[in-house]
């Protein structure tokens, strides 16, 4: 059969592209780095979700709003995302525990479970700020094995899998490996932190570590999406990140991101950093004894 020159061309895997259609993703985009199995159902699911909030996003003004407590929201854009991704992961993942922050946790086999932040930057997404991030990571008896962070926005596809290595895929150049920044004095240093909101958080024992950051630093920077902030550590557009009072899905893939790409990742004072913990410093290994010091001491 001869296709007719306007005729959509089927591609495998998707359907046809029709004239104008909007992609959710570039998974037409050849990686020029090994991904797993694995790593691609991540990236499908993220893929997926994103087609959605991109719609939404495009009509943030309209969408319906509840409070989950002060200042802190939640959309129907954040809960249809990660029933999307949760969706996604278990059609071929069936047996896999999931933890997302709207939707709670299922326990699984046990030993393998997706941690999920299916909208990390909310309060951007509201307020009709592009800067939020799509996360998935996943933890195999307990150690964070792959991660996957995507901006749709930007259309910024960031993942990594333990051992081998982290990587950006983005509209202009695929899978470039990231490494993170050489810098090791914090007079040349750019850092990443999160300040807490209304109802969350000591906020003046915040304050006094972030005064001591800025006097210490080139600058400082609050971006509102703390998967994003691993992942520029991750890609050296940070020398470092801070934050207090994380939660597992908040960092789950950008902590590996970072380690991937050289760098370390600890709580403030330097001592290992768990999942949920109160403190996340992450850096480059040259920076971090500067970090803690200039943090403990506030």
């Amino acid at each position: 059969m001869v296709r007719a020159p306007d005729q959509p061309v089927a591609r495998i895997g998707r359907a046809p592209m029709a004239p104008g259609r909007e992609r959710s993703g570039p998974p037409e985009r050849r990686s020029l780095a090994p991904r797993s199995a694995t790593i691609t159902v991540m990236i499908r699911a993220a893929f997926a979700a994103a087609k959605f909030l991109k719609r939404d996003f495009g009509e943030v003004e309209h969408l319906q709003v509840s409070e989950k407590g002060p200042g802190d929201f939640v959309s129907h854009a954040d809960i249809r995302a990660e029933r999307t991704v949760r969706a996604e992961l278990a059609r071929t993942r069936p047996d896999y525990g999931f933890l997302g922050e709207e939707g709670g946790e299922t326990k699984g086999d046990g030993r393998n479970r997706w941690i999920v932040d299916p909208l990390d930057g909310t309060t951007n997404f509201l307020h009709g700020v592009p800067h939020f991030a799509i996360s998935i990571g996943l933890e195999r008896e307990n150690e964070i094995i792959a991660g996957v962070i995507y901006q749709p926005i930007s259309d910024e596809l960031f993942w990594a899998e333990k051992g081998n290595g982290a990587f950006v895929d983005t509209p202009s150049a695929r899978s470039r490996r990231l490494r993170v920044s050489g810098r090791k004095d914090p007079a040349r240093a750019l850092v990443g932190t999160g300040i807490p909101h209304l109802g969350k958080g000591d906020h003046a024992g915040y304050h006094a570590k972030l005064a001591a950051v800025t006097e210490r630093t080139a600058g400082v920077r609050r971006w509102g999406a703390a998967a994003l902030d691993l992942a520029f550590v991750a890609a050296g557009r940070y020398d470092a990140f801070f934050e207090l009072g994380l939660a597992p899905w908040d960092v789950a893939a950008g902590i590996l991101m970072v380690r991937e790409a050289g760098g370390v990742v600890s709580d403030i004072a330097g001592k290992p950093y768990e999942l949920g913990g109160p403190s996340l410093l992450a850096s480059n290994f040259g920076l971090r004894d500067s970090m803690v010091e200039i943090l403990s001491k506030a």
